[in-house]
């Protein structure tokens, strides 16, 4: 999995899923080589590969056993970490997404991961149980309809989209959007809590968090909900009940394309050129949940921009980790934490290959970023569930 051995670091993971679903244990080599994966030497799993156009060598039993040995010596900074069983994922994403709309559903389609797509009515009917890992789709959970009103509020797709929300809303029983989106961002909430893995990209990300913030709080306008947001609500958010932000400033305008002061989108001052973020460098052997977190084959990943794009440093709680930063700009790009016996991963920007993109532009076509360093942490998170759970050591 380093730069020059492998022509698709993407469908690697979906051959590793492969492997796993047939009841067969990989051993995630962390730190070696961009992150190899060391599979059984099976036939026709090396058939899969070359179909699959993967990038494979043979070790004999020997070799891989001396391999191993390095690898568990105290000076070097890797570790084999076994993976035991192809997790069940779940993608919260509504029925009419279009395919410019989520990274996520790209990339595991690209690298042949099977998913299940739900969305409020299974969440909020408690099917997240079955799941070990959950994506949020590119959404708004504060009920504010992704804050578009300002450029789009006369687009044909923008009211067929707010009329279907207040209609779902109503047939699964609240009010307002706002509600059942909170609702919603509670279930998701206990899921982890629970001991689920959630994964989440672009506005997804903040607007989790201030909804979970805002619970029983009215924040919207009434172009969003019919009636004026509650008076002083910014003194009434909870920031205890969040899993990454805190003392974060709410973005009153509803004209204005941002939900609060978390996102870094429109203070960045960024040349598109010179836009990287660097992945930490963690102890593979202390601290193993990190370093998969990070597994790649370059420790500078260009950025791309979204919604949300990057995460104030000041506004994320000394509790969460952070993965990838601009140090220079001051910005989290790529941050995770824990939350009662779960896992969550925050990922900044919309799209790894396409770095600024647009309400109806065409989706990015993968065959063409098969080695994409960005791409590739989304996948370190859809394996990162099948780990053997060990007590890390901090």
């Amino acid at each position: 999995m380093d730069f020059e051995g492998q022509k698709n670091h993407l469908k690697a993971y979906g051959i590793t899923y492969w492997v796993l679903q047939k009841q067969q244990k990989v051993q995630w080599l962390l730190n070696y080589r961009g992150g190899a994966f060391l599979l059984p030497d099976l036939e026709e799993t090396r058939k899969e590969c070359q179909i699959r156009g993967v990038s494979f060598e043979v070790l004999s039993d020997g070799e891989a056993a001396g391999l191993l040995e390095a690898i568990a010596s105290p000076s070097q900074n890797q570790e084999a970490v076994i993976l035991e069983k192809a997790p069940r994922i779940a993608v919260y994403s509504p029925k009419d997404k279009q395919p410019w709309d989520d990274a996520v559903t790209m990339v595991l389609t690209y690298a042949e991961i099977p998913y299940v797509t739900i969305y409020d009515e299974e969440v909020l009917s408690d099917g997240l149980a079955i799941y070990d890992w959950l994506h949020l789709h590119h959404e708004d959970f504060t009920g504010q309809f992704g804050k578009f009103y300002g450029a789009y509020r006369a687009a044909p797709w923008y009211i067929e989209g707010k009329r279907l929300a207040e209609q779902r809303a109503r047939k699964l029983g609240y009010d307002k959007v706002s509600e059942q989106k909170g609702a919603v961002a509670e279930k998701i909430r206990r899921y982890v809590i629970g001991g689920g893995f959630m994964f989440a990209m672009c506005s997804a990300t903040d607007s989790f968090d201030i909804a979970l913030a805002a619970n029983g709080v009215d924040i919207c306008e009434p172009m969003f909900d019919g009636d004026p947001s509650q008076a002083n609500y910014q003194s009434l958010l909870d920031y205890d009940r969040t899993f990454a932000f805190t003392d974060f400033t709410l973005e009153r305008s509803p004209l204005r394309y941002e939900f609060s002061s978390i996102d870094m989108t429109s203070k960045r001052g960024v040349p598109k050129d010179t836009d990287y973020f660097a992945l930490m460098e963690f102890s593979a052997k202390w601290d193993p949940v990190p370093t998969m977190l990070t597994q790649n084959h370059t420790a500078l990943v260009k950025g791309f921009m979204g919604q949300t794009t990057a995460f104030v440093r000041g506004e994320i709680k000394p509790t969460v980790i952070v993965l990838g930063e601009n140090r220079g700009n001051g910005e989290a790009r790529y941050i995770h934490g824990i939350k009662g016996k779960g896992f969550f991963t925050f990922y900044g920007g919309h799209d790894p290959e396409d770095y600024q993109h647009r309400v109806g532009d065409p989706k990015t076509e993968l065959d063409l970023h098969p080695t994409s360093p960005g791409y590739r942490l989304i996948l370190n998170n859809v394996l990162f569930p099948a780990a053997r759970k060990k007590k890390q050591k901090t």
